[in-house]
């Protein structure tokens, strides 16, 4: 295990459930929580239909050891055992739930899918020979781990093979012109003016309404190059600028647009791909089903 990936689990997330953002992306997760719950694992694994391996394959989830099935192959639970440890011993401790409690179960089944989802991420990387290396750490602002989902998010956070991996699969991603526009028309901002002033102290910018209210009359009235004295406090108007404030031009604004909704498309698509790798790829043991699944018992989420 990496050692970035084993220090940086964000429990701080809501580990209750990971949020779906459409119809059909609801649809294709509880799909996918049916298929690789406890439902199938009394069935065949990877190929292995001799009564021995099967039975000792149920040995092992009935003694808690196993994490889960990737490809078939039991994962153990080491890893797992070690990062709980690790949490409920850390500084964020007493915001943990208290151990044994449904939340405390919960917790564990969050933890658990983080842990399988970097798994399944470091098998796809070698499978398609990706230098994980080459992705570097990140830190996701508020919107980016809505949209992943808190699972995904904390483990695309700790482990360079999901960032490794999401980048492959997100490569081709794109978004026509028309959604781009949309999405800048929805979110531009008025235009803000600012005054670029002089006064004995120096020359500063300044808007209208962080001016007292009399200054701001007459320097509204004013033209630039004009002086106005107010309550015996000399300005002048040097000029004045009228824009949006967080973009030079408006090239810039677009391209930020284009950004936001190319980088919204990107995670939508790893989501999708994730969900269904998770399903082709996971088999999940008793205990550690998703946080989310409806048929575990701890799950007691309402809207």
């Amino acid at each position: 295990m990496g050692q970035n990936r084993g220090q940086r689990i964000h429990h701080d997330r809501d580990y209750g459930h990971e949020h779906d953002h459409d119809h059909g992306h609801r649809h294709d997760r509880d799909n996918n929580l049916r298929h690789h719950r406890d439902g199938d694992w009394g069935g065949d694994w990877g190929g292995d239909r001799h009564e021995h391996g099967h039975e000792a394959h149920r040995r092992g989830l009935r003694q808690g050891s196993v994490l889960g099935l990737l490809d078939g192959k039991p994962l153990p639970r080491t890893e797992l055992d070690r990062r709980l440890a690790a949490l409920r011993a850390g500084p964020r401790s007493s915001a943990l739930p208290v151990p044994g409690s449904p939340e405390d179960r919960q917790f564990v089944r969050w933890v658990a899918q983080v842990l399988l989802t970097e798994l399944l991420c470091e098998a796809e990387a070698a499978d398609r020979g990706l230098n994980v290396h080459d992705a570097p750490p990140v830190r996701l602002d508020q919107r980016a781990a809505v949209e992943l989902g808190s699972i995904t998010a904390a483990a695309f956070e700790g482990s360079a093979a999901v960032r490794a991996v999401y980048q492959a699969v997100t490569a081709d991603v794109t978004v026509p012109d028309e959604q781009v526009a949309a999405y800048a028309a929805a979110t531009a901002r008025p235009p803000v003016t600012r005054w670029r002033l002089s006064t004995p102290d120096g020359e500063f910018d300044a808007a209208p309404g962080t001016l007292p209210k009399r200054l701001a009359t007459a320097l509204t009235a004013a033209s630039p190059g004009q002086t106005v004295t107010v309550d015996g406090y000399a300005v002048t108007l040097l000029g004045v600028q009228t824009g949006d404030p967080h973009h030079d031009d408006e090239a810039s604004a677009g391209a930020e647009a284009a950004r936001h909704v190319l980088d919204a498309a990107r995670r939508l698509a790893f989501v999708r791909w994730l969900d269904h790798a998770r399903a082709r790829r996971i088999r999940l043991v008793p205990g550690l089903e998703h946080p989310g699944d409806p048929s575990q018992p701890d799950n007691h989420h309402r809207h």
